[in-house]
Order: C-alpha cells, then sequence, then structure tokens
C-alpha cells in the first residue's frame, strides 16, 4: 500500500511574519529603484543615499521571510513541495542575492553607483516581481458554485 504523505498546516506566526515582512521588503526595492531612477536623472546625491538606505531595509525585512519559507518548503513539509513554491523561494533568494550586491555597490561614493546600482536594483524589483506573479498563478483559485 503506498504511503501518503501528509502535510502539517503552516503556523499561524509563520503566516504572519511573511505576509508582514514580504509586503515591507518589496515596497523597500521598488522605493529603492526609483530613487536611484531619480537619482539617474537628476543628480541629485540625496536619491542615491536614500536608495541606499532603502535596499539596507528591504534586505533586512527579506531576509526573515526566506528563512520561515526555507523552512516550510524544504524541511518542515508544512507547505506541498510544489514546483511553484520552490520556484518562488528561489526567485526571491535570488533577488535577495541581487539585492546583496547592490548594496555594496550603493556604498560606493554617489558617482560610483551608476549605472551598475541602478540595473541591480532593476534585476532585484524584476526578481520580486516574477515571484509574485509564480505565487499568484500558482494559488489554486476557489471552486465556484454553480447556481
Amino acid at each position: 500500500m503506498p504511503s501518503v504523505t501528509q502535510f502539517r498546516s503552516p503556523s499561524r506566526l509563520a503566516i504572519f511574519l511573511i505576509n508582514l515582512l514580504n509586503p515591507t521588503a518589496y515596497g523597500a526595492f521598488v522605493a529603492g529603484f526609483c530613487f536611484d531612477i531619480v537619482y539617474f536623472m537628476t543628480q541629485e546625491i540625496f536619491w542615491v543615499k536614500g536608495a541606499s538606505w532603502l535596499n539596507f531595509f528591504g534586505l533586512l525585512f527579506a531576509i526573515l521571510p526566506r528563512l520561515i519559507n526555507l523552512y516550510q518548503v524544504w524541511v518542515s513539509h508544512s507547505v506541498s513541495p510544489l514546483l511553484a513554491a520552490r520556484r518562488s523561494f528561489w526567485l526571491n533568494a535570488l533577488a535577495i542575492i541581487v539585492a546583496i550586491f547592490n548594496a555594496f555597490v550603493h556604498s560606493r561614493d554617489a558617482w560610483g553607483v551608476m549605472p551598475a546600482g541602478l540595473v541591480l536594483s532593476g534585476v532585484t524589483v524584476a526578481l520580486l516581481i516574477l515571484a509574485v506573479v509564480n505565487d499568484a498563478l500558482s494559488t489554486p483559485r476557489p471552486q465556484q458554485e454553480a447556481l
């Protein structure tokens, strides 16, 4: 008789932390990308320093949800091991790695940041958008009742 793997429901605290911190990190990375665009167009140092801080806070808020997701998807089996969940994990992890390189680029003086900072910010945001789209397309939709 084949064994059926039972998936435990994920912790409510884990779901709360992921749902709280993910949008904060995404917002910080998108705002940092917008600040990089404004700096590229105006050359005002204020914008590149702001982008540097936003990148830092985005990393700060992005790492904890990824660690929780790492445990849920790969260790505890509290989330079904769907290809979409793993693909979303890898897209987010790759975005964090690119954002770390972006933080190193933004630690230079203002004139040395462009165009690498803008490109890395854009790649980070693109990877996060792909992860969100992947999550949205892989979430099962509720069945509608026939009238």
